[in-house]
């Protein structure tokens, strides 16, 4: 039986978040520039959406491009920018095709004219898609965000249109990037890092975390079927103790 056949279809996490590490490291190795690196991650992203996709995850989010990558050197920025605009465009009749609907979180406005200009075509061509929901974290700061949250309440609190008493969990939710999503239930890192980096620092307060040597280029779809494999091997206890949680399936049963 290969790892496909051996996932449970029924036990599948909504939500995958993937930071996708490696590519400047990949193509180090291999003698080439860091921007080498990132042409042949598109591959690796395009397989993968394939992938969940066809197994039925509901939504996937991809670490793109963080506020801190805007510190990298200026030719590998430019690179990245050129590279987004260009895959967008190559990519767009696929995801359309393959009822995919484009989603973009992060600082939307600090992205270069082109690529909104190109990213606002593609979610409008998407619209209407029902699969799988591909949410591209663009100049994205998981801090900010929640910083923008908290003023953004702040705000409504000292206009007394809110009481403090009303702040909980679920509508400080509605005022973060990801308030139309459910929150990640697995988190995968490539590339051998064992750190979150930024990246949905609030949503990912109960995702399973997957951490793998593999270099984003060389991350297949057998890599994501072990990760969900992975997954599904571990108990969610979200706080309760095996038992509890072993006594509420057997009454659910």
């Amino acid at each position: 039986m290969n790892m496909l056949e051996s996932i449970d279809r029924t036990k599948l996490p909504r939500h995958i978040a993937i930071i996708m590490d490696g590519n400047g490291r990949w193509a180090k190795g291999r003698g080439e520039d860091r921007v080498y690196g990132h042409y042949e991650g598109v591959v690796s992203v395009r397989e993968i959406v394939n992938a969940c996709g066809d197994i039925g995850i509901e939504y996937l989010t991809l670490y793109a491009f963080s506020a801190e990558n805007w510190n990298r050197p200026k030719g590998e920025v430019d690179a990245l920018m050129e590279l987004l605009v260009n895959t967008i465009r190559k990519e767009i009749e696929d995801l359309r095709k393959n009822n995919v609907r484009l989603h973009i979180i992060g600082d939307f406005a600090s992205l270069p004219d082109i690529c909104r200009k190109e990213l606002n075509e593609a979610m409008d061509i998407t619209a209407s898609n029902t699969g799988l929901n591909l949410i591209l974290a663009l100049s994205y700061s998981s801090r900010q965000e929640i910083i923008e949250a908290a003023r953004k309440i702040a705000e409504l609190a000292a206009k007394g249109e809110l009481k403090p008493e009303d702040i909980n969990d679920g509508l400080f939710h509605k005022y973060l990037n990801t308030a139309n999503f459910p929150d990640p239930e697995l988190m995968i890192r490539t590339s051998g890092e064992y750190r979150i980096s930024n990246f949905l620092l609030y949503q990912l307060a109960y995702a399973e975390l997957y951490f793998t040597n593999v270099h984003w280029p060389d991350f297949r779809k057998n890599n994501l079927y072990e990760a969900l494999l992975n997954y599904q091997g571990r108990e969610r206890r979200f706080g309760k103790t095996s038992e509890q949680i072993q006594t509420n399936s057997t009454q659910h049963a």
